[in-house]
């Protein structure tokens, strides 16, 4: 065993996968990539101006329905 070829096969398992070097960056610029999108969602979140209405009750949403709006082809 004083080949020290044998020593590196010794060493490396072939069953043991795993992601590297490549692997975490990838990973990181992924997370770094969502988070820029969140923050600019967020910001174009902000901008909208949205007032929400109060709900019809069924008695008025059927009198302020058009004729057109009941008819039948």
């Amino acid at each position: 065993m004083s080949d020290p070829a044998a020593l590196v096969t010794l060493a490396v398992n072939p069953d043991k996968v795993t992601p590297g070097l490549l692997g975490f960056i990838v990973f990181a610029v992924l997370a770094a990539a969502t988070w820029f999108l969140l923050k600019s969602m967020n910001k174009q979140f902000k901008k909208v101006d949205f007032v929400e209405e109060p709900e019809q009750d069924a008695s008025r949403a059927a009198a302020d329905r058009r004729p057109e709006d009941s008819r039948t082809a």
